[in-house]
Protein backbone atom coordinates (compact mmCIF):
# COMPACT_ATOMS: atom_id res chain seq x y z
CA UNK A 1 0.00 0.00 0.00
CA UNK A 2 1.46 3.35 -0.95
CA UNK A 3 1.10 6.66 0.55
CA UNK A 4 -1.87 7.84 -1.39
CA UNK A 5 -4.04 4.25 -1.07
CA UNK A 6 -2.87 4.84 3.03
CA UNK A 7 -4.62 8.16 3.42
CA UNK A 8 -7.53 7.24 1.01
CA UNK A 9 -7.93 4.44 3.57
CA UNK A 10 -7.89 6.89 6.43
CA UNK A 11 -10.14 9.43 4.79
CA UNK A 12 -12.56 6.44 4.39
CA UNK A 13 -11.74 5.69 8.27
CA UNK A 14 -12.08 9.23 10.02
CA UNK A 15 -12.34 7.24 13.82
CA UNK A 16 -9.42 4.93 12.69
CA UNK A 17 -7.24 8.09 11.74
CA UNK A 18 -8.21 10.05 15.18
CA UNK A 19 -7.21 7.22 16.70
CA UNK A 20 -3.54 7.01 15.19
CA UNK A 21 -3.20 11.25 15.16
CA UNK A 22 -4.01 10.83 18.74
CA UNK A 23 -1.43 7.72 19.91
CA UNK A 24 1.09 9.73 16.99
CA UNK A 25 0.55 12.77 18.86
CA UNK A 26 1.04 11.06 22.55
CA UNK A 27 4.18 9.33 21.64
CA UNK A 28 5.76 12.32 20.28
CA UNK A 29 5.16 14.42 23.07
CA UNK A 30 7.10 11.71 25.40
CA UNK A 31 9.90 11.93 23.07
CA UNK A 32 9.38 15.94 23.18
CA UNK A 33 9.39 16.16 26.82
CA UNK A 34 12.61 15.67 27.95
CA UNK A 35 13.77 19.25 26.23
CA UNK A 36 10.73 21.30 26.07
CA UNK A 37 8.32 19.71 28.83
CA UNK A 38 5.81 22.41 28.69
CA UNK A 39 5.40 21.97 24.96
CA UNK A 40 5.38 17.84 25.39
CA UNK A 41 2.87 17.74 28.31
CA UNK A 42 0.46 20.07 26.26
CA UNK A 43 1.19 17.94 23.23
CA UNK A 44 0.32 14.76 25.54
CA UNK A 45 -3.00 16.26 26.87
CA UNK A 46 -4.34 16.94 23.64
CA UNK A 47 -2.97 13.65 22.66
CA UNK A 48 -5.12 11.79 25.46
CA UNK A 49 -8.26 13.84 24.56
CA UNK A 50 -8.28 12.77 20.93
CA UNK A 51 -7.82 8.97 22.03
CA UNK A 52 -10.76 9.81 24.64
CA UNK A 53 -12.88 11.22 22.16
CA UNK A 54 -12.13 8.53 19.18
CA UNK A 55 -13.19 5.98 22.19
CA UNK A 56 -16.49 7.88 23.12
CA UNK A 57 -17.49 8.10 19.18
CA UNK A 58 -16.35 4.32 18.27
CA UNK A 59 -19.30 3.40 21.57
CA UNK A 60 -21.86 6.06 19.96
CA UNK A 61 -21.53 3.96 16.49
CA UNK A 62 -21.45 0.89 18.22
CA UNK A 63 -24.39 1.87 19.86
CA UNK A 64 -26.36 3.11 16.71
CA UNK A 65 -25.79 -0.26 15.07
CA UNK A 66 -27.14 -1.98 18.14
CA UNK A 67 -30.73 -1.08 17.86
CA UNK A 68 -31.74 -2.74 20.75
CA UNK A 69 -29.08 -1.21 23.03
CA UNK A 70 -30.43 1.39 25.64
CA UNK A 71 -27.41 3.88 24.33
CA UNK A 72 -28.94 3.56 20.69
CA UNK A 73 -32.61 4.45 22.09
CA UNK A 74 -31.18 7.39 23.75
CA UNK A 75 -29.15 8.15 21.28
CA UNK A 76 -32.06 8.35 18.37
CA UNK A 77 -35.10 11.19 18.46
CA UNK A 78 -38.42 11.14 16.70
CA UNK A 79 -38.05 13.02 12.97
CA UNK A 80 -40.53 14.86 11.19
CA UNK A 81 -41.93 12.80 8.32
CA UNK A 82 -40.68 12.66 4.67
CA UNK A 83 -42.84 13.24 1.57
CA UNK A 84 -41.92 11.59 -1.07
CA UNK A 85 -44.49 12.50 -4.34
CA UNK A 86 -47.87 12.03 -2.60
CA UNK A 87 -46.30 9.83 -0.01
CA UNK A 88 -45.59 10.27 3.58
CA UNK A 89 -43.03 8.09 4.86
CA UNK A 90 -42.19 7.34 8.63
CA UNK A 91 -39.13 6.16 9.37
CA UNK A 92 -39.28 3.11 12.05
CA UNK A 93 -37.27 4.31 15.69
CA UNK A 94 -34.88 1.75 17.64
CA UNK A 95 -37.63 1.08 19.76
CA UNK A 96 -39.45 -0.82 16.74
CA UNK A 97 -42.40 1.51 16.62
CA UNK A 98 -43.12 4.62 14.32
CA UNK A 99 -42.60 7.92 16.19
CA UNK A 100 -43.01 11.39 14.06
CA UNK A 101 -43.13 15.11 15.26
CA UNK A 102 -45.94 16.38 14.21
CA UNK A 103 -47.91 19.93 13.97
CA UNK A 104 -51.24 19.78 16.23
CA UNK A 105 -52.93 23.24 15.64
CA UNK A 106 -49.46 24.37 14.44
CA UNK A 107 -47.47 23.32 17.72
CA UNK A 108 -45.10 20.80 17.65
CA UNK A 109 -45.75 17.40 19.65
CA UNK A 110 -44.44 14.06 19.71
CA UNK A 111 -46.93 11.17 18.40
CA UNK A 112 -46.36 7.45 18.23
CA UNK A 113 -48.89 6.05 15.54
CA UNK A 114 -50.94 2.86 17.11
CA UNK A 115 -52.93 1.51 14.78
CA UNK A 116 -54.58 -0.56 17.74
CA UNK A 117 -55.76 3.18 18.80
CA UNK A 118 -59.22 3.97 18.23
CA UNK A 119 -58.92 7.58 18.91
CA UNK A 120 -55.63 10.16 19.03
CA UNK A 121 -54.99 11.11 21.63
CA UNK A 122 -52.84 13.25 24.21
CA UNK A 123 -52.35 14.45 27.56
CA UNK A 124 -54.17 17.21 29.16
CA UNK A 125 -50.78 19.01 29.54
CA UNK A 126 -50.43 18.86 25.48
CA UNK A 127 -53.79 19.59 25.44
CA UNK A 128 -54.00 22.95 26.91
CA UNK A 129 -50.75 24.01 25.09
CA UNK A 130 -52.29 23.34 22.03
CA UNK A 131 -55.37 25.09 22.63
CA UNK A 132 -57.43 22.03 22.55
CA UNK A 133 -60.47 22.25 25.04
CA UNK A 134 -63.00 19.23 26.46
CA UNK A 135 -66.29 19.34 24.52
CA UNK A 136 -68.85 20.59 26.86
CA UNK A 137 -71.61 18.14 26.50
CA UNK A 138 -68.79 15.42 26.92
CA UNK A 139 -69.03 12.95 29.77
CA UNK A 140 -66.14 11.51 28.91
CA UNK A 141 -65.24 7.70 27.33
CA UNK A 142 -63.25 4.71 28.49
CA UNK A 143 -60.26 3.59 26.50
CA UNK A 144 -58.07 0.47 27.24
CA UNK A 145 -54.45 1.41 27.15
CA UNK A 146 -50.88 0.03 27.73
CA UNK A 147 -51.61 0.83 31.69
CA UNK A 148 -54.88 -0.30 31.19
CA UNK A 149 -58.02 1.81 31.45
CA UNK A 150 -58.58 5.30 31.65
CA UNK A 151 -61.65 8.47 31.27
CA UNK A 152 -60.77 10.29 28.13
CA UNK A 153 -62.72 13.72 27.46
CA UNK A 154 -63.63 14.40 24.27
CA UNK A 155 -61.62 17.19 22.04
CA UNK A 156 -61.25 19.03 18.80
CA UNK A 157 -58.36 20.08 17.12
CA UNK A 158 -58.60 22.54 14.25
CA UNK A 159 -55.54 20.70 12.61
CA UNK A 160 -53.20 18.16 12.65
CA UNK A 161 -50.24 17.86 9.90
CA UNK A 162 -47.57 15.41 9.37
CA UNK A 163 -45.83 14.95 5.93
CA UNK A 164 -48.10 15.56 3.16
CA UNK A 165 -51.26 14.60 5.57
CA UNK A 166 -53.39 16.86 6.92
CA UNK A 167 -56.62 16.31 9.04
CA UNK A 168 -58.63 18.94 10.03
CA UNK A 169 -61.96 18.95 12.84
CA UNK A 170 -59.83 16.08 14.46
CA UNK A 171 -61.51 14.25 17.45
CA UNK A 172 -59.19 14.11 20.21
CA UNK A 173 -59.07 11.88 23.29
CA UNK A 174 -57.73 14.25 26.30
CA UNK A 175 -56.28 11.59 29.11
CA UNK A 176 -55.23 12.59 32.62
CA UNK A 177 -51.84 13.65 32.55
CA UNK A 178 -50.91 10.77 35.57
CA UNK A 179 -51.96 8.55 33.19
CA UNK A 180 -51.04 9.36 29.79
CA UNK A 181 -47.25 9.43 29.12
CA UNK A 182 -47.44 9.15 25.31
CA UNK A 183 -49.74 10.60 22.68
CA UNK A 184 -50.81 8.62 19.96
CA UNK A 185 -51.88 8.81 16.71
CA UNK A 186 -55.08 6.51 16.19
CA UNK A 187 -57.18 5.16 13.57
CA UNK A 188 -59.80 8.15 13.27
CA UNK A 189 -56.84 9.59 11.49
CA UNK A 190 -55.48 6.79 9.72
CA UNK A 191 -58.53 5.87 8.42
CA UNK A 192 -59.14 8.87 6.62
CA UNK A 193 -56.21 7.74 4.38
CA UNK A 194 -56.63 6.22 0.56
CA UNK A 195 -53.87 3.28 2.12
CA UNK A 196 -51.14 2.74 4.55
CA UNK A 197 -48.54 0.05 5.01
CA UNK A 198 -44.99 -1.24 6.27
CA UNK A 199 -42.23 -1.44 3.99
CA UNK A 200 -39.23 -3.25 6.12
CA UNK A 201 -38.53 -0.42 8.59
CA UNK A 202 -40.76 2.49 7.16
CA UNK A 203 -44.50 3.36 7.32
CA UNK A 204 -45.41 4.77 4.30
CA UNK A 205 -48.81 6.76 4.30
CA UNK A 206 -50.98 7.57 0.96
CA UNK A 207 -53.56 10.64 1.73
CA UNK A 208 -57.01 10.38 -0.70
CA UNK A 209 -57.00 12.37 -3.79
CA UNK A 210 -58.44 16.18 -3.94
Amino acid sequence: MNLGQLGSFLFDQPLLALTIAAILLAVGAGMLGASRPRLGQALRNIGYLGMVAALLLTVAELAGHNSRSEAALWLDRTRPAETVGRETVVAMRADGHFWVEAQLNGQPVEFLIDTGATYTGVSRRVAERVGVQPDADDRGMILETANGSIVARRGTADSLKFGGIEAHALTIAIGPDNEVDTNVIGMNLLSQLAAWRVEGNRLILTPKGR
